[in-house]
């Protein structure tokens, strides 16, 4: 066994094994002061380094940045940006726009959305088709918001509560905020349920008699609520729903009640005008921004999984998209306002989710499986 001597105090030991030089002692080459003597097999080198002091160690490349900081200097004439936003970008024109969106919509809100969902907002002057980058026109830019998932509205219990209250009241508030909905946002519902429904009763009917039996038919109809499923073929309800909700304005589901009349003012005021990419540029629709279901594993939720697997097959037109340009101050204000309001919205429709969530939680809620097969975010 070969033995380790231990260190003496006082006075160094040195390894005898290695080739002792005659060269004399000196400093290390950036004049640190001397240490123990070191040996090793090369040999000093009797130049001094150079030290990379004052050479930049960061170097950013922006494509198309004079479209870029076009893009900054508008946003900051219309008031959005502020120049403390360029001084904390670090003179960086990516970083202030990034900063600029995210102080217009305000962290609370995006914690909001952040919990309910997931929204990916950007700005470029390249969109997507079939899989490939194509530019758009020349100084144009487009803002776009995707979804990578959706959002999840268990709302059977707050109707069957509001039904209990009026009779009527909980089919009221369901159309009311179906309309609302399907003015801003792609959502699956009990009518995406039902054509899908129809649909496997179509293919079935092409098949013979041994692969029909294959087939299993969700029966949406069976599984809506009775106030849901009467009320599905009367399309004259909107003026007698709308009277109703604002006589329990005052009442027990106030709260649930002004905040769907603060979704339908914002509703009516969204933004139709402005050029948009939905014509031609993408294969499907957009991903549902929300599925709304009235029991957790109901008919509506089996027939959103079994669609949702073929979502991503191709690619799918953004939640939202519109092409501004940065030279003109007037678009720059239009497509601020369509994503302001767009956000407002999302985020009056997901406090009324987490609003009937926490009464839910009083009423024995069971949890909401949040699997990650599914396109779900609940």
């Amino acid at each position: 066994m070969q033995r380790v001597p231990q260190p003496l105090r006082g006075r160094r030991v040195r390894s005898t094994s290695l080739h002792q030089s005659g060269r004399p002692e000196t400093a290390a080459t950036f004049r640190v002061a001397p240490t123990a003597r070191v040996e090793t097999l090369a040999g000093q080198f009797g130049h001094a380094l150079p030290t990379f002091n004052g050479v930049p160690t960061f170097y950013a490349h922006e494509v198309h940045s004079e479209l870029l900081y076009d893009l900054c200097a508008c946003l900051v004439r219309c008031g959005i940006g502020q120049p403390s936003h360029w001084s904390n970008a670090g003179d960086s024109g990516n970083r202030f726009v990034q900063n600029v969106l995210r102080a217009a919509i305000t962290d609370e809100r995006i914690d909001l959305l952040e919990r309910n969902l997931e929204y990916h907002l950007q700005v470029g002057d390249v969109i997507e088709r079939y899989g490939y980058d194509r530019g758009l026109e020349s100084r144009e830019l487009a803002v776009l918001i995707n979804s990578g998932n959706c959002g999840y509205f268990e709302i059977g219990e707050a109707i069957e509560a509001l039904e209990k209250e009026k009779r009527g009241l909980g089919a009221a508030f369901y159309w009311q905020l179906t309309s609302a909905l399907y003015r801003v946002m792609r959502v699956y519902n009990h009518d995406d349920a039902l054509m899908h429904e129809e649909q496997l009763h179509e293919w079935a009917d092409q098949e013979d008699e041994e692969a029909r039996e294959q087939y299993e038919f969700p029966e949406v109809k069976k599984t809506l609520p009775e106030c849901i499923r009467k009320t599905l073929k009367h399309g004259d309800r909107k003026i007698k729903d709308r009277r109703l909700l604002l006589k329990h304005m005052d009442g027990k589901f106030g709260a649930w009640i002004a905040r769907l009349r603060r979704m339908q003012t914002l509703s009516r005021l969204y933004p139709k005008s402005g050029k948009d990419l939905s014509d031609g540029y993408y294969d499907s629709l957009p991903l549902p921004s929300l599925l709304v279901v009235f029991k957790q594993h109901d008919a509506i939720a089996a027939c959103f999984d079994e669609e949702s697997q073929h979502m991503l097959e191709t690619s799918p037109e953004p939640a939202l998209s519109i092409v501004f340009s940065p030279h003109d101050d007037a678009e720059v204000r239009q497509a601020k306002r369509i994503v302001e309001r767009f956000i407002l919205f999302n985020c009056e429709l997901f406090q009324l989710v987490e609003d009937i969530q926490n009464w839910g939680s009083n009423h024995e809620r069971r949890d909401v499986d949040r699997g990650e097969l599914s396109l779900r975010a609940a």
